[in-house]
């Protein structure tokens, strides 16, 4: 097989991951070809992508016939057409999970959004998902409003895999890096092993820029667009280095665990003007997952660049911040409006994808 630009990407440290699952990709060998041809080793799903998945075509007809026959209520209805893309995808990456010694070969499935600010029902919910899936190379994924990190603590704790979603301030990265470590060290303290409890902190890149470009051009500030959502990223790196090293998690690394690492998520640019793997080509470092759109799989085999990246121009990144704070840009605002709209996209996603199975459950009668 050629060596590929992803081949190479890969050997930079650099884990591939695709950011869309669907039964017609399982069904027609897509997921395989893009395993052996482009360098994947993981792949994520939200309501997003199977909203996408469902709506096309008739793959899900069959078991959505099925499951009809003994379930009514639609959220059910979805979770086992899901957990079977689940279950299948796991299957076809379980060489990859062992050949990685469990670190990648993953795959993930999120928790109800709806109850994305409730920690006692989204540990409830991991757990659950955790047990149908019933694969060790499954994620939980479970978006890092402030009650999930608590129910990432708990389901860390636990002994389950979590993969953390929806992360834009740095601020909560660092909690989402302390609740990780907090949940490790209750499980060892309880005598579990940490050995396959596995996180990733997923980190959305250009929805910063498209939220700081909108507000920066409204101020006439131009200048500094295009340069949030790297540093961002730079910066959130920086914290990692530091969080998983020195004594606390030296003890927790000499039980077997392991870092919770850094994933670009969101990584499709939004703005023409960019060049199209910006964010990939600009967050190239060790130990870190990028997880691409199709097209951006194919734009990176195209003409992507690899070099290391990740630690250049770090001063310039903590710098940034109290330039875009001079010039009127409030940080924290702009995160925080990030995470809530990116939380009520995904239960606006989730809403539709029921609708749509309602709609389908009609037509199929």
């Amino acid at each position: 097989m050629a060596r590929s630009r992803l081949h190479e990407l890969s050997e930079h440290g650099v884990s591939v991951w695709i950011d869309s699952l669907s039964r017609e990709m399982l069904e027609t060998g897509e997921l395989k070809r893009l395993i052996q041809e482009d360098a994947v080793v993981g792949v994520t799903s939200n309501p997003t992508i199977f909203e996408k998945a469902l709506s096309t075509g008739d793959w899900y007809d069959e078991q959505l016939r099925a499951e009809l026959e003994h379930l009514d209520d639609t959220k059910q209805v979805f979770f086992a057409l899901a957990v079977e893309d689940i279950k299948r995808a796991c299957d076809v990456l379980r060489p990859v999970w062992d050949r990685t010694n469990g670190i990648d070969g993953f795959v993930s499935i999120e928790v109800d959004p709806d109850l994305a600010y409730e920690r006692d029902a989204t540990f409830a919910q991991a757990q659950e998902l955790h047990e149908l899936v019933d694969r060790p190379n499954v994620y939980i994924k479970i978006p890092a409003t402030a009650p999930g990190v608590g129910a990432i603590e708990d389901s860390i704790a636990a002994g389950r895999a979590i993969n953390v979603t929806l992360i834009f301030s740095l601020e909560r990265y660092a909690e989402v890096v302390e609740a990780y470590i907090r949940g490790l060290e209750r499980l060892v303290a309880a005598g579990g092993d940490p050995t396959h409890v596995l996180s990733v902190a997923s980190f959305f890149v250009s929805r910063v820029d498209t939220e700081a470009d909108r507000r920066l051009e409204e101020i006439g500030r131009t200048d500094l667009q295009g340069r949030l959502a790297v540093d961002n990223a730079k910066l959130a790196y920086q914290h990692y280095l530091g969080a998983f090293a020195g004594p606390r998690w030296e003890a927790l690394a000499a039980a077997g665990a392991r870092p919770q690492r850094c994933l670009w998520a969101s990584t499709s640019t939004k703005n023409p003007a960019y060049r199209d793997v910006l964010y990939v080509e600009d967050l190239i470092g060790q130990d870190t997952v990028n997880t691409m759109p199709l097209e951006t799989i194919s734009a990176f085999q195209d003409h992507g660049v690899v070099r290391d990246t990740l630690t250049e121009g770090v001063d310039e990144a903590h710098a940034l911040l109290p330039e875009l704070e001079a010039a009127g840009i409030d940080y924290d605002d702009v995160t925080e409006t990030l995470e809530h709209e990116g939380v009520q996209k995904f239960s606006d996603s989730f809403a539709h994808l029921l609708s749509g199975i309602d709609a389908k459950r009609a037509i199929l009668a």
